[in-house]
């Protein structure tokens, strides 16, 4: 994984649908775009539920198989539930209101709960225990440290995180006692990444970047005590990444694009040594995972912006079948303990997140929850589809393209490009609140992968590495040109917006292609790449590695960032910016908004400032999202929608 493409992570400006290609049931006949129905409030978007788990943990049967734990800001803020599997309302096993809660663990024999939550969006997570009673423990209590879940023992009695408290750049590993809650270290870290632990508690994998382009996987044995050894020597630059331990601990499941331009999952028996390939496509293997037994595998492709999973039965060799869920995008595959059930997400470009459950032994899904606002229509949003456009050099750029109901030659509509994080982020398919609203009000949206996107192999992903702000950044002005080009698009009326990385593109689209948007909108983006790559914080510890490979050295290479940075080159930018940011961000310091804003207005340019005191480095709160919606539409119909 690209190490500063997780800057991303918390905006979600373009949802990435968790999906598996089970057999859902067709999709409903086209409607035809009559008249355009009246558009929809940005608090109407937001109050829709979002059912979110921020990692491969949160979502999960009971130990009796009775409720499943999720997690969702139903009151404004995330917080853990248990809702019941057989009907009824969830319970809320969280009550923060403030800070974002989720769930990461029933234990295996009982009600207790695993969870995490940061401070205000600072993004040092701690992990807790809720107990039985309801009481709650930080496990992991102390000053300016993050810590991370990383999985349990097959016996229960034993549960594994990581955290950063002994030396602030390296995630030790700490084996829990589950009764006692007595902690000791099992690994002492030095420059690894803490990736997999196997389910007997012997193996750990871990990663260690090399390069942005050269990722190797070293296996420590906890029960010798041993140094960690390299399993995936090689020439060359070649990225491998773990994905999982097989249930009975005897193989490590990894990645490698050694083989070809994509990501394939390769098998590692831990006896021998041998290894061969488990799945190869041509587009990346997102994971792989399995049901407790082992009987079931659960892999993923991210195929052209959408995520293709499959649920495979390896007693039989087929796939699962599901029928009675809708049109759309599956994921999140849990199974109960004895692998009758599972629970899985349902999300399409029209329809946020939902869970189900479905009985194996039937395939027969039956829905738990109806995300959406009842007070909108499905059918009065927007299916995206998938193009490509010319950028330089005869590279054709991806982009996910959404075209608001009514837009025609007659009708042109203003129209947006969406510039994702990363570096090395993907735009992909899926509900977007953010957009879905956009588009609701008239507005186009292409969601462009420029070169140095995730998804489209590793030629297209190395592209921009150390030449951000030159090829990465036309690609994104070609895409405005591209909008200007089609006859339903007002050709005087297009702008650009992102968040993290995003936002930096869009800042130095303004400097540095002055006259090729008519505004911008920069969510949490990077303005002075000379101070964000030296205030990393320490957390990151091993990743720096690939991040000053890709970005640049701040040491020796601060000459060519201070030239991409727009905060540089702000007398430059003569379009007005909105900036949004939050005062709590780690990674991009409100300082740097401050001094674009103040400078942008030194030209006389309109600026408008939005800071959210109470956020970090993207929204965890439905009334900052609300808020920031609304800024945006209100910017664009005041800067770019012209009258008809």
């Amino acid at each position: 994984m690209r190490s500063f493409a997780c800057m991303v992570s918390a905006l979600a400006l373009v949802a990435a649908a968790p999906a598996l290609a089970l057999a859902a049931e067709p999709p409903a006949p086209p409607q035809a775009a009559a008249a355009v129905a009246a558009p929809y409030t940005a608090a109407q978007f937001y109050e829709t539920k979002s059912y979110r788990m921020p990692s491969a943990y949160g979502l999960a049967f009971s130990p009796d198989g009775r409720t499943l734990l999720h997690a969702s800001d139903e009151t404004g803020v995330f917080n853990a539930y248990a809702l019941p599997v057989d009907g009824g309302a969830a319970t809320p096993l969280t009550r923060s209101t403030s800070d974002a809660t989720f769930p990461l663990s029933y234990f295996p024999n009982d009600a207790r709960l695993l969870f995490t939550a940061d401070q205000g969006g600072n993004e040092l997570n701690h992990v807790y225990v809720r107990a039985l009673d309801g009481s709650v423990r930080d496990l992991t209590p102390g000053e300016k440290l993050k810590a991370d879940f990383l999985g349990w023992n097959a016996d229960g009695r034993t549960f594994y995180v990581t955290s950063n408290a002994r030396d602030p750049e390296a995630f030790d590993v700490y084996a829990y006692d589950a009764e006692t809650y007595a902690s000791r270290i099992v690994f002492q870290n030095t420059g690894f990444t803490p990736s997999e632990i196997s389910p007997d508690g012997r193996w750990l994998a871990l990663d260690k970047s090399n390069t942005s382009a050269d990722v190797d996987i070293y296996l420590a044995d906890l029960q010798t005590g041993g140094a960690p050894v390299l399993i995936t020597p090689h020439q060359g630059a070649v990225q491998h990444g773990s994905y999982t331990f097989t249930p009975d601990s005897k193989a490590l499941i990894y990645g490698t694009d050694e083989h070809g331009e994509f990501t394939q999952a390769w098998r590692r028996d831990l006896a021998t040594g041998a290894v061969a390939p488990l799945i190869q496509a041509d587009w990346d293997v997102q994971f792989v995972s399995y049901s407790p037994s082992g009987r079931y595998r659960v892999s993923a492709l991210n195929a052209d912006a959408s995520t293709d999973l499959t649920v495979l039965d390896t007693r039989s060799g087929q796939s699962v079948r599901l029928s009675g869920a809708p049109a759309g995008d599956l994921g999140g595959v849990r199974f109960n303990k004895d692998e009758t059930r599972i629970a899985f997400t349902v999300t399409s470009d029209t329809s946020p997140t939902d869970l189900f459950v479905a009985d194996l032994s039937t395939g027969q899904a039956r829905r738990l929850t109806s995300a959406l606002n009842p007070t909108i229509k499905e059918s009065d949003l927007v299916e995206a589809t998938i193009v490509r456009y010319p950028g330089e050099g005869g590279v054709m750029v991806p982009a996910v393209l959404y075209r608001p109901k009514g837009a025609s030659a007659a009708h042109p509509a203003p129209a947006v490009v969406l510039v994702h994080g990363g570096p090395g982020g993907q735009t992909r398919r899926g509900y977007s609140a953010m957009v879905q609203h956009l588009v609701n009000h008239g507005y186009a949206v292409l969601g462009a992968n420029n070169r140095g996107s995730s998804g489209y192999g590793k030629t297209f992903f190395h592209m921009d590495d150390k030449k951000h702000g030159e090829a990465d950044l036309r690609d994104i002005v070609a895409g405005g040109d591209w909008l200007r080009a089609q006859d339903w698009v007002a050709d005087d009326q297009v702008a650009v917006m992102g968040g993290s990385y995003g936002g930096y593109i869009t800042a130095a689209a303004l400097a540095f292609h002055p006259e090729k948007f008519e505004a911008g909108i920069d969510i949490f983006g990077v303005t002075n790449w000379v101070r964000t790559l030296q205030s990393i914080p320490a957390w990151w510890g091993a990743q720096r590695v690939a991040l000053f490979d890709e970005m640049g050295d701040p040491a020796v290479d601060a000459e060519r960032h201070r030239a991409i940075s727009p905060l540089f080159h702000a007398d430059k930018i003569r379009r007005p910016l909105l900036v949004v940011q939050g005062a709590n961000d780690p990674r991009v310091l409100q300082v740097e908004s401050d001094e674009l804003v103040e400078k942008v207005r030194a030209n006389n340019v309109p600026v408008e400032y939005v800071v959210f005191p109470d956020e970090g480095h993207g929204f965890q709160r439905r009334a900052n999202r609300i808020t920031a919606q609304e800024a945006y539409l209100a910017f664009l119909n005041r800067y770019v929608r012209k009258a008809d």
